[in-house]
């Protein structure tokens, strides 16, 4: 990858960030976000987009662009032999929390990722992203209109991309000490360069677009169904698996602090009230227990029919 090549993907990823925020934007009433640019010493920086509104709880969508001499112990865990070499990183990370229980939380990233080797030394780039759903109150057509949305983004792509991308964001999205997934998944890719830039620049290209298309319509069908105090607390109590995956195992968030990236903007993914219970359990057959069901890796194109 050259500075050309890097250079249009920075550009794209600003303008996914704008197109995203109009999107969010539309489907809420009235409400707008507000913009944190920011530098760092490094000369990277980004602009941290936030919005509270009547619709979206909080919603933040990030474009950042980092770079540094030496790449952090997150990045090189599985390279050990990059460590030491120079890095240059830029991404759209976004995580939008309803208020109302009966809209899904969503989570979505793209990014790319290269390295400024010393003399001699071998020069790698890939991309890395995808987007999933975390519902407190599932509906099945919802989640096969995810993944149908997902499946045909990748589609273009070859057959198994799908398949392959969705397995993986099961096994990535999984908190283990709860033996349970985060939600009802989507994609996940990290390390993407089998393809030459061209086709994985537009693979990218082709997720970051898929996201609104996967989620806006989900947002509009519930964004204004009644709910109680009840659900809100169990919303809340949920949101509390989000703050554990994000804080213990999530890749980004490790990477974000370990390269020196601006802490507010890493930690906005996080929602704004959460709720712990000890040893809660939902009574059975409420629609809160019902949810448990749905945290495993399912086929929910083939098992809901398609």
């Amino acid at each position: 990858m050259n500075d050309e090549q890097m250079n249009d993907v920075i550009t794209f990823l600003q303008f996914l960030q704008d197109d995203i925020c109009e999107r969010l934007e539309s489907a809420d009433t009235g409400s707008r976000f507000i913009e944190d640019a920011w530098q760092h010493d490094n000369g990277g920086g980004g602009r941290t987009r936030v919005m509270k509104g009547e619709v979206f709880e909080q919603a933040g969508v990030n474009f950042s662009y980092v770079k540094g001499d030496a790449l952090p112990a997150a990045a090189t865990a599985k390279r050990p032999a990059m460590a030491g070499q120079g890095f240059e990183a830029s991404g759209v990370s976004l995580v939008v929390h309803p208020d109302n229980p009966f809209v899904p939380t969503s989570h979505a990233n793209v990014r790319v990722f290269r390295t400024i080797p010393k003399q001699g030394e071998q020069a790698h780039w890939w991309f890395g992203g995808g987007f999933d759903l975390t519902p407190y109150y599932p509906f099945d057509e919802d989640i096969i209109h995810w993944h149908q949305v997902a499946h045909d983004a990748c589609a273009p792509f070859g057959d198994g991309v799908y398949e392959e991308f969705k397995a993986w964001c099961d096994e990535y999205f999984y908190l283990r000490h709860r033996q349970e997934t985060r939600g009802v998944g989507g994609l996940f890719f990290d390390d993407l360069n089998r393809w030459d830039f061209d086709t994985c620049f537009a693979f990218i290209k082709a997720i970051g677009q898929a996201y609104c298309e996967a989620y806006i319509p989900i947002v509009n069908k519930h964004k204004n169904s009644l709910f109680d105090d009840e659900h809100k607390q169990f919303q809340k109590y949920r949101r509390g698996r989000y703050v554990e995956f994000n804080l213990v195992y999530d890749r980004g968030t490790l990477f974000g602090l370990q390269s020196g990236g601006r802490t507010e903007s890493i930690l906005m993914s996080l929602p704004p009230e959460v709720s712990y219970r000890y040893n809660y359990q939902p009574e059975s057959g409420t629609q809160e227990a019902r949810l448990y069901e749905y945290l495993k890796p399912q086929d929910w194109l083939k098992s809901k029919g398609r």
